[in-house]
């Protein structure tokens, strides 16, 4: 039974952020859009340190009505519907502002002192220290996301690798991530763990490892938004931002890979003419000279006709049962001769 195909999923988040959408949402669509093509065993995410600590837009302004919010509930003029909750504990509040202060003052400062503890232990007692605090950890991160997010950034790095990526971050120097993420690349081709490539970016500089990756035999998708550039030209298949983000990817990867199938088998039945693969089995000096058997009749002749000589008398004689008269007994039959 033939394996499903593993795939690579590489984003150059340099070139193609999530801007306003939630990064996982969007990390999580990607992931369903490149499992279409096979087996996901590798997401990885390169970045530089600006691109995690910057602030969309879109996010900015939510952090302003926020605030807004906050100074009309401190006034009183507006009222919840319900108390803030807050995910750890469990106390109410009725104001965000208060919760958020609650939240500051005791579970960050609790959440600090575990992760000073378990970077500080060594050997057995780390793991001993990951193993008691990891629920107690996870329970903060899920509450610290709708409290605290976004203090600085937008949780970008932290919301990929919930996701499952591996989230690299690069010096803030021209083109540092691009190269990462292409050496990152060819590593992978080189040890064979991928039969496809799934790249997210616009950066026409990753055509040339499109190019090596379809000279390796592997299948290539590129996904951004320039409608018709040439690494997008280059690869096997292309989708838009749009398209993974509204789920059509997945539906169109189908008959993507049922083409890829179609293609596979056509070249294996194909027939293609190599002149000099040809000549040379046509070449006289290389061909096997076989003996036939009409070169070897004569010898097969002359062993037939030793086998029928008879001294006592002529050839057309039978051989008879009885004793002739010189009670010799009679030479054997030509069937016994013959076999």
């Amino acid at each position: 039974m033939k394996l499903p195909p593993r795939v690579g999923l590489f984003w150059d988040l340099d070139n193609k952020p999530p801007n306003s959408i939630p990064p996982y949402e969007v990390a999580n669509k990607l992931r369903i859009a490149a499992s279409s093509f096979g087996v996901v065993r590798h997401m990885i995410a390169y970045a530089n340190s600006h691109t995690f600590s910057h602030v969309p837009l879109a996010v900015q302004e939510r952090k302003k009505q926020r605030e807004l919010l906050n100074r009309l509930e401190n006034k009183g003029v507006i009222k919840p519907n319900e108390p803030y909750l807050c995910r750890v504990c469990g106390r109410k509040f009725h104001t965000n502002e208060k919760l958020v202060n609650h939240f500051k003052q005791l579970h960050e400062r609790e959440h600090a002192k575990r992760v000073n503890q378990i970077e500080s232990a060594r050997g057995s007692r780390r793991v001993k220290l990951v193993a008691k605090y990891s629920m107690k950890m996870e329970k903060y991160k899920k509450a610290a996301r709708a409290v605290l997010t976004p203090k600085v950034g937008y949780g970008l790095a932290d919301e990929l690798k919930r996701a499952g990526f591996w989230v690299q971050t690069v010096l803030d120097k021209p083109q540092a991530a691009d190269r990462a993420l292409k050496s990152h690349m060819v590593d992978m081709m080189d040890h064979r763990r991928i039969e496809c490539l799934v790249l997210v970016s616009d950066d026409s500089d990753f055509i040339n490892v499109i190019k090596e990756a379809k000279l390796r035999c592997l299948k290539t998708v590129v996904i951004g938004d320039t409608p018709d550039g040439e690494l997008k030209r280059t690869a096997n298949a292309a989708f838009s931002w749009v398209e993974i983000l509204m789920g059509k990817a997945k539906k169109e990867a189908v008959s993507v890979v049922e083409n890829w199938k179609d293609r596979d088998i056509l070249n294996k039945l194909e027939w293609t003419y190599n002149p000099d693969v040809d000549i040379k089995k046509l070449d006289p000096d290389n061909m096997v000279t076989e003996d036939s058997e009409d070169e070897n009749i004569e010898d097969i002749c002359d062993e037939v006709d030793d086998a029928y000589k008879d001294d006592g008398g002529a050839w057309w004689e039978l051989d008879s049962d009885d004793v002739d008269k010189n009670n010799q007994p009679h030479k054997a039959s030509i069937l016994s001769v013959t076999r």
